[in-house]
């Protein structure tokens, strides 16, 4: 069985290729419908058949991968602005002698919390977070000895460590949060997967965050859906339905899809009530 594996937020999804007709770039120009779907994007016209598109990420991860980034780059660039803020306002405190200090080196401890505990699956990204630590603890270091300065009123090493502070690890910081969300913004390159039924006619198109690779596998290799839950896969009934199970990768596992599960138009299903509460989760009417 030829697989290929797609990205979708921290999860790795794989098709058949057989299942395929076409990927290609998303560009965010889909036709909007009314609808209470969120995982329907809107319908895309291919080989002149409307298809509907719906976003892999917020049936399988609840949230759209866009989504996702958008809240990362808001909390960088918040960190961004609070830690300048911080040590504008505290350099300022320590340069006038007569002032009493009411800031303080450990008003940011909950920075050093968020760099650390960022979680994302680009290495490079994964790369820059991790060189956060350094600069930081060396501004701290610093503005603990200059804050030590301040209290024995030597004003020249207090401007001594400000400077070095202002010109080496703040510059430093700074540049690793640009870097940090431009990698966050140039990384995110979506594309539409088209998928088939009969080999020949789209389907649904599918949006997922990139392709990874190909494989091949035995179907005997395929684990089973109960398994789901003890990789740590979180899933409802509605998306059960459309999984053929799991497969091992070399470090993780990848959940094998069966897209025809994922739209099915009412007029197409016979009359059950488990069939119509699939179409009310993922179809369109």
């Amino acid at each position: 069985m030829d697989l290929i594996n797609f990205k979708v937020g921290y999860k790795t999804i794989s098709l058949k290729i057989l299942d395929i007709l076409l990927t290609e770039q998303f560009n965010n120009n889909l036709t909007v419908l009314p609808n209470d779907n969120k995982s329907f994007l809107g319908v895309k016209d291919y080989m002149g058949i409307p298809t509907p598109v719906f976003d892999l990420g917020i049936i399988l991860n609840g949230v759209s991968t866009e989504r996702s980034n958008l809240d990362a780059l808001k909390q960088l660039k918040s960190w961004q602005k609070q830690l300048i803020a911080w040590f504008n306002k505290l350099e300022q405190e320590l340069l006038v002698s007569q002032s009493s200090l009411k800031a303080n080196q450990y008003e940011l401890t909950d920075f050093e919390q968020f760099y650390t505990e960022f979680k994302t699956d680009n290495d490079e990204l994964k790369n820059t977070m991790s060189r956060f630590d350094d600069p930081f603890k060396s501004l701290l270091h610093k503005l603990t000895s200059a804050i030590d300065a301040y209290k024995k009123g030597n004003s020249k090493q207090v401007s001594t460590q400000l400077e070095i502070i202002r010109r080496h690890d703040l510059i430093h910081l700074e540049r690793l949060f640009d870097s940090a969300i431009e990698q966050i913004t140039l990384d995110y390159k979506p594309i539409i997967v088209f998928t088939t039924k009969d080999g020949m006619t789209p389907h649904v198109g599918l949006l997922v965050d990139k392709v990874e690779d190909n494989i091949e596998y035995k179907q005997e290799d395929i684990k089973p859906l109960d398994k789901l839950t003890e990789v740590g896969f979180d899933i409802d009934p509605q998306t059960r339905s459309m999984m053929y199970g799991l497969i091992k990768l070399a470090d993780k596992h990848s959940v094998l899809i069966d897209p025809s599960a994922i739209f099915k138009p009412k007029e197409l299903e016979p009359a059950s009530s488990a069939q119509e509460q699939e179409t009310e989760a993922y179809g369109l009417f």
